[in-house]
């Protein structure tokens, strides 16, 4: 009876091992951590002479056009969104130096990251066309007439020798 008891924890556990490698982004969106890459590069500013020997800041990529775990449509809106965060190949790319711990600007990192993808999950609202008011005509209109006697003033008119 213990044996089995151990079968089901070890299972327990290589599941919960797994889960632990998975981000989750939204309710039906999950991405792999295997998928991103995290370097460690030096930081800059100021910090005295230990900024020159400690590596803490992170440069994280994550390759957009590769991940099987997004859709489509949330793909492009990702690259339209991205900016200049994207390369030319689909590499979304993070850099992190706000914290002082490598582990802290990694988390940033993916914190950000995420934050993105939720932002292109969204989906746009339609836009709906609609009618200029009756007001905002007339205003057009009156700006319209203005502007109208406002440059017949300024047209030259022939005046008579006296």
């Amino acid at each position: 009876m213990n044996n089995s008891r151990d079968v089901f924890d070890t299972a327990y556990l290589k599941k919960l091992m797994n889960q632990k490698n998975i981000i989750q982004i939204t309710r039906t969106i999950s991405i792999n951590e295997h998928e991103i890459q995290c370097d460690f590069i030096r930081a800059s500013g100021p910090g005295g002479q230990n900024v020159n020997k400690v590596a803490t800041a992170v440069q994280l990529r994550f390759n957009v056009r590769k991940c099987p775990s997004l859709p489509e449509d949330i793909r492009e809106r990702l690259v339209r969104i991205a900016g200049k965060r994207i390369t030319r190949d689909g590499i979304v790319i993070m850099i992190a130096r706000r914290f002082r711990t490598q582990e802290g600007n990694r988390q940033d990192a993916i914190n950000r990251l995420v934050a993105l993808i939720q932002k292109a999950a969204e989906k746009p609202k339609p836009r709906r066309q609609t009618m200029p008011t009756l007001a905002s005509k007339r205003r057009r209109l009156d700006f319209k007439d203005h502007r109208r006697c406002t440059k017949r003033l300024r047209q030259s008119s022939p005046q008579a020798d006296s």
